[in-house]
């Protein structure tokens, strides 16, 4: 069981028989009344978004899910292709369940596959990838006072605020929960 005072953003918690994945979360003290909690999940299974409210000290099953370790090979119209490195085996999983990860995945990447039994629910990054930065604008020195962003464009098609000083061929180190610049990879 999961209680309202163990929540944490990704848990996976079965509600109303349907998977759903907290994305948010806060916690609402009222002037006179009991506290509460308002949660934002996504089914799991059809991806849509709800928002809900539970007086705190509430408690869910735990949905059982299994994280597995996975390879990133490629993608074609329908389905992003994943292989188990101890096995070899290849899972094909749908766009819908790789949602905004396909923004971060790179041919080669190793990520974690959430699985429900034998379905895939989702894909999980690290906390931060490696991207090149394909197309961005030149920046001049002495444009800004105290340093300024341009949108740069990654070999993903992700676009991410950057500093005036990257050039387009360098590698970047974007966080995957953000999407927001990190630093620049000198190796």
């Amino acid at each position: 069981m999961i209680s309202t005072g163990d929540l944490r953003k990704g848990a996976t918690i079965e509600l109303d028989g349907k998977l759903m994945t907290i994305l948010e979360y806060n916690h609402i003290k009222m002037g006179r009344g009991s506290a509460q909690v308002r949660i934002k999940f996504r089914d799991a299974r059809s991806g849509s978004i709800t928002e809900q409210t539970f007086q705190a000290g509430s408690k869910w099953p735990r949905a059982q899910v299994e994280r597995r370790d996975m390879q990133y090979l490629y993608s074609d119209d329908q389905f992003y292709y994943f292989m188990n490195t101890e096995t070899f085996e290849q899972i094909p999983v749908t766009n819908d369940k790789v949602g905004d990860a396909n923004k971060y995945l790179k041919e080669n990447d190793v990520c974690q596959l959430v699985l429900y039994g034998d379905e895939v629910i989702g894909v999980e990054l690290p906390l931060t990838v490696v991207l090149t930065v394909v197309q961005t604008d030149p920046g001049f020195k002495g444009d800004t006072a105290t340093g300024g962003n341009k949108p740069a464009t990654t070999d993903t098609g992700l676009v991410v605020a950057v500093p005036l000083f990257v050039t387009e061929g360098e590698r970047i180190k974007v966080n995957t929960d953000s999407g927001s610049y990190i630093e620049r990879v000198t190796e």
